[in-house]
């Protein structure tokens, strides 16, 4: 998917001649946790979050250092937290470096950018105007409905369950498929053999439950730790065994 098929249009924004207080407010009204500033031709100049107004002279939070760690800063930077916190216009106190995104970016391209720089939040350009922003929020409603969606019913057979099944195991390096055997029976995967990790079951489980077709799992993997070599069965197994005793 692409950020055009996620993101909001026409966010709100607000100007870097606004008050704080107004951009508070905005805030607070919409429960925004950060919004774009813009100028009078759309452009975006920056972008006023929640980070930016938490050292405040107001609160008593700004920045408070030793003397001597002063002087190592020197004048220029506390000058510019001075600012930053007793500022009275969004343009004092927003950050100006913004990092940004297109419309035809991909959302794995979204992700890697909030993951590399912890953002929530991504305002979307063109030409350097605004035209979107695509937050978490938008990236969890599109998992919504792609998951919502129904799994295709095509190749329900036994045979055709276990090729699908085999086929995304062996493109998984944790996948230990030298060491199982899979047995499908009227959509019923039947899980034999070792994992040496409990980690192992747990992920193979998923592409089980990711697989269409599958209509419940059998688990009756060993796993068997590596120091030791002991095999422990599994987890269904032993409750089996303890229910018929």
């Amino acid at each position: 998917m692409r950020v055009a098929e996620v993101m909001t249009l026409n966010p709100v924004s607000i100007s870097p001649e606004a008050s704080i207080l107004e951009a508070i407010r905005v805030m607070l009204q919409r429960g925004f946790s950060g919004l774009p500033v813009v100028d009078s031709s759309r452009s975006l100049v920056g972008i006023v979050t929640e980070g930016d107004l938490l050292r405040r002279i107001e609160t008593g939070t700004q920045r408070k250092r030793p003397r001597w760690i002063e002087l190592l800063v020197g004048s220029g930077r506390l000058a510019s937290e001075y600012v930053h916190a007793s500022g009275r216009k969004v343009a004092e106190v927003m950050s100006r470096d913004v990092h940004t995104i297109t419309e035809e970016a991909s959302l794995d391209d979204v992700v890697q950018l909030m993951e590399r720089h912890q953002i929530k939040r991504l305002p979307v350009v063109r030409n350097q105007s605004l035209v979107g922003i695509v937050t978490r929020a938008n990236l969890l409603h599109a998992l919504a409905s792609i998951v919502g969606e129904a799994k295709p019913a095509a190749g329900k057979d036994d045979a055709s369950i276990r090729k699908r099944i085999y086929t995304e195991l062996e493109n998984q390096p944790w996948a230990p498929v030298n060491l199982m055997d899979i047995v499908v029976r009227d959509g019923t995967v039947h899980l034999w053999g070792v994992v040496l990790d409990e980690r192992q079951r747990e992920a193979i489980h998923v592409v089980l439950e990711n697989t269409p077709g599958v209509e419940a799992i059998e688990d009756h993997l060993a796993w068997v730790e590596p120091m030791s070599g002991i095999a422990i069965p599994a987890p269904e197994d032993v409750q089996r065994d303890a229910s018929a005793s």
